[in-house]
């Protein structure tokens, strides 16, 4: 849990969801986003394992799109943070699994799900690790 108050633009933060070894990040992009939360739907999460080969993807204000990017420093994957975290460059097959996120009266935000695809290298059961509760 983390509050709409306390985010900052282009400050990520790292949290594990579904599993205790999913590695995720959150962050307020400062321009409305797909999926996006909050007053301004900048906010988003995503996966931050690459479907290219489950590198930890790092994420990048300005990326070499011009815009926030997710960056994977194995092979050079850029997901387009804007645009649901779709692949647009590099090797990666599918874009980053998107975090779906609540934010409660309070502002706190929460992860309540995973959009598809399947989180690169678990299975549609999520087996592997301990669930976070």
């Amino acid at each position: 849990m983390v509050s709409n108050e306390t985010i900052s633009v282009n400050q990520p933060v790292y949290f594990y969801y579904p599993l205790d070894n999913t590695p995720n990040f959150l962050v307020k992009l400062g321009q409305k986003a797909a999926g996006g939360i909050g007053p301004n739907q900048d906010i988003v999460a995503f996966s931050q394992i690459c479907q290219h080969l489950g590198c930890n993807v790092a994420y990048q204000a300005t990326g070499n799109m011009g815009g926030p990017a997710g960056v994977c420093p194995c092979h050079g994957s850029v997901f387009d943070l804007l645009q649901s975290a779709r692949v647009a460059s590099g090797p990666s097959p599918l874009p980053l699994p998107q975090v779906q996120l609540d934010v409660d009266a309070s502002g706190n935000i929460f992860a309540v799900g995973m959009g598809p695809p399947t989180i690169f290298g678990h299975t549609s059961d999520l087996q592997g690790g301990n669930i976070v509760g």
